[in-house]
C-alpha cells in the first residue's frame, strides 16, 4: 500500500456521487459515443435500474472503505438517465473555485442542481462559481472534466476535439482558472473522434495513463508525452483495445488507512483493471493502490469509474468556527450527512 507524506493537488480526499434511480443508457447521446451500448434485449428497465443502483453503492462503498470522503446524492428524476455522471456539468477548483459547464444533450442540462452547490458552499470555502452554462442556446459545449482532464500540479488541460469539447470555451475556462491549454485530435482506428477525454486519459500525481497511439498527430502526441513526463511523471500507455474496455476512465484520489494515514487509490472499474498488463499494474501501483469495482450495467451508458466521480479539491470549513451555522446547515456538515450512509435525499 502506497501512504502519501503530503496531500497532491492532484488526487481530492473527497467525491460526489449520484445515485441515479432512474437510471438507462441515454438515446440523446448514442449518436457520438462509441463506447455506449444498448441494454441487453429482453432484460427489463426495473433489472437494469436495480443492477445500476447496486453499482452504484458498490462504488461509493469501495471508496469509504479506501477512506475517501463521499457525497451521495440521490436522484429519483426519470428524465435525467446520465446524472451518474456529475463530472460533465462541475469541477471544483484549489482555491475555492467552481465551474458549472454547457452540455450537449438537452435532457442533460438539468442534471446542474442547486443542492449540489449549497452542499459545497455550506462544507467547503467556496469563493466563486464560474457558470458556462449560457453559452448551450449558442451550441457551445464543454462538458467539464469528461471534455478536458486537468493536470492541477502543471495546471494544464488536456483536451481532445470534439462537438463536446469547444477550444473557444476551453481557452475561457483556461484563462479564468489558469490552466494551460493542450488540445489535440483523438480518433479511433476508424477515424470517428474520441467523444471525452476522459475515456483516453487519466493523469495522476505521480503516473499517467494515456492512449497515446489515438493521437493520429505524431508531433502532437511527442509534445503531450513531453509534457505529462516535465515533472517526472510515469506514462503508462494504454491500448485502443484497453480504451475500449475503459482502462483509461480511472480517477487518482487521497484516501486514508484505518489509522489515519493518507494513500493515494486509482479508482477503477474492474473490467479496466481486468484489461491491464502486469507490468501496467505495476507502474500504477508504484505511486498508488488501485481500487476496482465491477459496474457493467452503468459502463453501458458510454462512461466508467472516472465519469461517476466528480472531485472536491476546495479546502473544508472548520464547523466549530462557524456559529452562525443553524441546525439546518449543520445537519449537513457531517461526513456522512442526513442519512446514515451518507445521503442527500432529493426532495
Amino acid at each position: 500500500m502506497f501512504y502519501a507524506p503530503f496531500v497532491s493537488a492532484q488526487a481530492p480526499s473527497a467525491v460526489i456521487l449520484i445515485r441515479a434511480e432512474r437510471f438507462i443508457p441515454n438515446p440523446a447521446t448514442a449518436a457520438d459515443n462509441a463506447f455506449q451500448r444498448e441494454v441487453p434485449v429482453g432484460q427489463p428497465e426495473d433489472s437494469t435500474r436495480a443492477s445500476a443502483l447496486a453499482e452504484m453503492d458498490a462504488v461509493a462503498q469501495a471508496l469509504r472503505d479506501a477512506g475517501v470522503r463521499v457525497h451521495v446524492f440521490d436522484d429519483k428524476d426519470h428524465t435525467r438517465p446520465d446524472s451518474v455522471f456529475p463530472n460533465n456539468w462541475i469541477s471544483t477548483h484549489a482555491g475555492g473555485m467552481v465551474a458549472v459547464y454547457p452540455m450537449y444533450a438537452s435532457n442533460r442540462r438539468h442534471e446542474r442542481r442547486a443542492d449540489v452547490l449549497e452542499m459545497l458552499k455550506s462544507q467547503y470555502r467556496v469563493q466563486t462559481i464560474v457558470d458556462y452554462s449560457g453559452l448551450e442556446p449558442d451550441g457551445i459545449f464543454l462538458e467539464g472534466t469528461g471534455a478536458m482532464v486537468l493536470d492541477h500540479v502543471s495546471r494544464v488541460a488536456y483536451t481532445a476535439r470534439s462537438y463536446r469539447a469547444d477550444t473557444h470555451v476551453l481557452e475561457r475556462f483556461c484563462t479564468d482558472f489558469g490552466y494551460e491549454p493542450m488540445a489535440f485530435e483523438a480518433v479511433d482506428s476508424a477515424g470517428v473522434p474520441v467523444y471525452h477525454t476522459n475515456v483516453i486519459a487519466c493523469i495522476g500525481t505521480e503516473v499517467a495513463l494515456i492512449a497515446l497511439e489515438m493521437i493520429p498527430d505524431e508531433s502532437r502526441r511527442r509534445q503531450v508525452r513531453e509534457r505529462l513526463t516535465v515533472n517526472g511523471r510515469t506514462v503508462v500507455e494504454l491500448t485502443e483495445a484497453q480504451i475500449r474496455e475503459f482502462a483509461g476512465n480511472a480517477v487518482e484520489l487521497c484516501g486514508r488507512t484505518p489509522e489515519g494515514r493518507r494513500r493515494y487509490i486509482m479508482a477503477m472499474s474492474a473490467r479496466a483493471h481486468r484489461s491491464l498488463r502486469p507490468e501496467q499494474v505495476a507502474a500504477i501501483e508504484e505511486s498508488c493502490e488501485i481500487v476496482s469495482v465491477d459496474i457493467p450495467t452503468i459502463e453501458l451508458a458510454g462512461g466508467s469509474v472516472r465519469c461517476m466521480i466528480a472531485g472536491v479539491h476546495l479546502d473544508r470549513r472548520r464547523i466549530d468556527v462557524e456559529p452562525e451555522l443553524t441546525d439546518a446547515v449543520l445537519a449537513i456538515n457531517e461526513d456522512h450527512p442526513v442519512t446514515a450512509d451518507g445521503r442527500y435525499v432529493d426532495a
